[in-house]
C-alpha cells in the first residue's frame, strides 16, 4: 500500500488491522467454509456458527485474493457446502448449519444468497485460476442463474422480492429492491447474460425517477407516477418501489453498490458520496447504514422490526453503523479518485474494528457508537481487506 494520504501514524494501523483481520478468518474456518462469526456459545445460541451465502460470498472475494493458501481452500469449501445445499430450482440457501448440515431459506425467500454465491463463484475462479471448480459447479451456477431469471420481470430486467428478504432481513423494502437489483445487473455482467442494457436502464428510471426522462414502458411510468407526486428525498436513489409506495429512508449499502457496479453514471455517482458525506455516515463509526431511521407509527414501520427491540431506530438495519458497509465506503471513494479521503475513512475503519481489543464487531449504535452486534463478524475482516486492497486497484 503506498503513502498517498496516510500520515505515518496511520500505517502501522492500517497494517495491524490487515494482519488481524486475515488471523480472524483464519479463525473462522472450517473444513466446510468460512463461519460468520467466531465460535463460542453466544454464536452457537445465535446461529452464526453457520455458513451464510452472503457473508460467505463477501469473505470469498477477500480471500481468494490472499496469498495463503488454508484462505483459498477456505473460499472453495465455503462455496461447496452452500452449492452442496442448493434446491432443486436452483436457489442458494440462506445459511448452512454446519453441526445438523442442514439448509435454512428463510421465511419468505432469500434472493441475496444466490446473487452473492454466484458473485463469489466467478470471482473464486477469476482469482485462483481454479477451473476445476469452475467445471464442477457449472450446473450449479446455471441453476442459480436460472432461478433468478424466473424472479426477473419479463419487461423491466429487474429482479422482484418479498419484504425482508435480503441482507436487510428486519426491514420492509419489498418489490423491486435497489441492493439486490444492484447485484443482479452485476451478475449480468459477470456472466455475460442478456438484457445487461436494459436492466441498467430500467434501474435506472425506476430507483431514480426524479431526472425528467419518462420510461417508454407505460407500467414503469406509473410506478414512477406515484413517486414523483410525493417523495421528499430526490437525491439517492429509492431503497425498493412497489406498487404505490416505495423506500426514501437512504439505503446507504444499495446506493454505494450502484456506484460500484457500474449503474450510476460518474455525475450521480458523485452526487451520491455528496449526500453520504453531507449525512455524516461515518458517525458515530463507519457507517451507518441508513440515512433517516423508520420510525414506529410511520407508514413503513412493521411490528417485526421491534422484535426483541433489535431494529429500532439506529439500530441493527434501521441505522446501525456496520463497518463491512464502511468497507464498501471506502471502496466507493476510492472508485471515483478519492484516494486521501479513502486512506482516511480505512483509517476510521480500522480504529473501528479495533474496538474491544480488536473485536470485529458485526454492529454499532447509530446514535452512541455502542458495539451492539457479534464479536469475530467474519464479514467485518472481510470488507476491510477488499477497501486496503481498493486503494491499489478497483475490486469490482
Amino acid at each position: 500500500m503506498g503513502k498517498e494520504g496516510a500520515g505515518p501514524q496511520e500505517e502501522p494501523l492500517l497494517a495491524e488491522c490487515a494482519a488481524r483481520a486475515e488471523a480472524l478468518l483464519k479463525a473462522n474456518l472450517t473444513p466446510h467454509g468460512i463461519r460468520a462469526a467466531a465460535p463460542g456459545r453466544h454464536a452457537r445460541a445465535r446461529g452464526y456458527d453457520a455458513v451464510f451465502a452472503r457473508d460467505a460470498g463477501l469473505c470469498v472475494l477477500a480471500m481468494a485474493r490472499s496469498r495463503d493458501p488454508d484462505l483459498i481452500q477456505g473460499a472453495r469449501a465455503s462455496l461447496e457446502t452452500l452449492a452442496r445445499h442448493q434446491a432443486d430450482n436452483g436457489q442458494i440457501p440462506k445459511f448452512v448449519r454446519l453441526r445438523e448440515r442442514e439448509a435454512d431459506f428463510w421465511y419468505v425467500g432469500c434472493i441475496d444468497a444466490t446473487l452473492w454465491w454466484l458473485i463469489a463463484a466467478r470471482h473464486y475462479v477469476q482469482l485462483t485460476g481454479d477451473h476445476a471448480f469452475e467445471r464442477s459447479h457449472a450446473a450449479a451456477m446455471e441453476r442459480g442463474l436460472h432461478w433468478l431469471r424466473c424472479q426477473e420481470h419479463p419487461k423491466l430486467g429487474l429482479v422482484a422480492q418479498n419484504e425482508a428478504a435480503d441482507w436487510a432481513d428486519i426491514m420492509p423494502r419489498s418489490g423491486y429492491v435497489l441492493y439486490s437489483n444492484a447485484l443482479w445487473y452485476y451478475v449480468k455482467r459477470l456472466y455475460r447474460l442478456p438484457g445487461e442494457r436494459e436492466t441498467r436502464h430500467h434501474f435506472n428510471h425506476l430507483f431514480f425517477p426524479f431526472s425528467g426522462e419518462l420510461p417508454e414502458y407505460r407500467r414503469l411510468r406509473l410506478l414512477g407516477h406515484f413517486v414523483r407526486r410525493k417523495a421528499q428525498n430526490r437525491e439517492l436513489y429509492l431503497s425498493f418501489v412497489n406498487f404505490s409506495f416505495w423506500g426514501e429512508e437512504g439505503d446507504v449499502l444499495g446506493n454505494l453498490l450502484a456506484l460500484l457496479l457500474g449503474l450510476a453514471s460518474e455525475s450521480r455517482a458523485r452526487g451520491i458520496l455528496r449526500v453520504l458525506e453531507r449525512n455524516e455516515v461515518e458517525r458515530p463509526v463507519p457507517v451507518r447504514v441508513t440515512l433517516s431511521p423508520i420510525e414506529p407509527g410511520t407508514p413503513l414501520w412493521r411490528a417485526y422490526m421491534g422484535r426483541h427491540r433489535q431494529n429500532l431506530a439506529y439500530q441493527y438495519h434501521n441505522g446501525g453503523c456496520w463497518p463491512f458497509v464502511g468497507g464498501f465506503w471506502v471502496m466507493g471513494l476510492a472508485a471515483l479518485g478519492e484516494k486521501v479521503k479513502a486512506r482516511a475513512a480505512l483509517a476510521r475503519l480500522a480504529q473501528t474494528n479495533a474496538a474491544g481489543g480488536w473485536a470485529f464487531y458485526e454492529w454499532f449504535h447509530g446514535r452512541t457508537g455502542e458495539p451492539m452486534g457479534m464479536r469475530g463478524q467474519s464479514w467485518s475482516a472481510a470488507a476491510f481487506l477488499l477497501a486496503h486492497a481498493s486503494l491499489a486497484g478497483r475490486i469490482f
